[in-house]
C-alpha cells in the first residue's frame, strides 16, 4: 500500500479509531460505530470545556451536575473512555441523553469526512488492532491513537483545525 497522508480534523479520526477498537473488542460493526461516536463527542465536551470553548454544566447549589438522565442501562469501555450504552432491538447501541446514536448517521459522517479515503484508513486502523491481542488493545488503543493523531495547535487555536493523518505512520505501529 503506498504512503498517504490525509488532511483532516482530529474529530473524524478518533471516531473511526474508537469503532476499529470496538468491534476488534468483538462488537459488531453497528455497535463499534455508535461506540465510536460516542467516544469521541465526549472526548471533545471534555477538550471543549478544557479550552473555554465550552461553558462547564449550570448548577444550582454550586456542586457538579448529577450525570442523569443519559439513558444507559450499561457502561463500555473504549479507548479508556466510559461511554453509556443500552440494548436495542437492533443491539447494542451508545446513546446519548435517552436517544440511541443511529450507525448509519456516523457511517454517513465518515464518509464525508474521509470521502474516497475512508477504506485506506480504515484498513490501516484495522490492521493495526489487529496486531494486538483484546485486552493490550483496549489498554493501549488511546495511546496509539495518540501516537498517528492529525498534528493541530494547541489550546483554542487548535479546535476545528485539520490536521495531517500519515496513513504509513499507522501501519508502522502494527509492527
Amino acid at each position: 500500500m503506498p504512503a498517504k497522508t490525509i488532511t483532516i480534523n482530529r474529530a473524524p479520526v478518533l471516531t473511526l479509531w474508537a469503532a476499529v477498537v470496538a468491534e476488534e473488542l468483538g462488537y459488531d460493526r453497528d455497535a463499534a460505530l455508535t461506540l465510536g461516536k460516542a467516544m469521541a463527542g465526549l472526548t471533545a465536551q471534555t477538550k471543549g470545556r478544557m479550552i473555554r470553548v465550552f461553558k462547564p454544566p449550570k448548577t444550582r447549589d454550586g456542586k457538579p451536575p448529577k450525570k442523569i438522565g443519559l439513558g444507559e442501562e450499561f457502561w463500555v469501555e473504549i479507548c479508556g473512555r466510559p461511554v453509556p450504552a443500552k440494548n436495542t432491538e437492533d443491539g447494542v447501541r451508545a446513546v446519548v441523553k435517552d436517544k440511541p446514536i443511529e450507525p448509519e448517521k456516523v457511517e454517513k459522517y465518515l464518509t464525508q469526512k474521509f470521502g474516497d479515503d475512508l477504506g485506506a484508513v480504515r484498513t490501516a486502523m484495522e490492521e493495526l488492532a489487529s496486531a494486538f491481542a483484546p485486552d493490550d488493545l483496549a489498554g493501549a488503543a488511546y495511546s496509539l491513537y495518540e501516537r498517528f493523531r492529525p498534528s493541530i495547535p494547541p489550546g483554542k487555536r487548535g479546535w476545528g483545525a485539520k490536521g495531517k493523518l500519515d496513513l504509513k505512520l499507522i501501519r508502522s505501529l502494527a509492527s
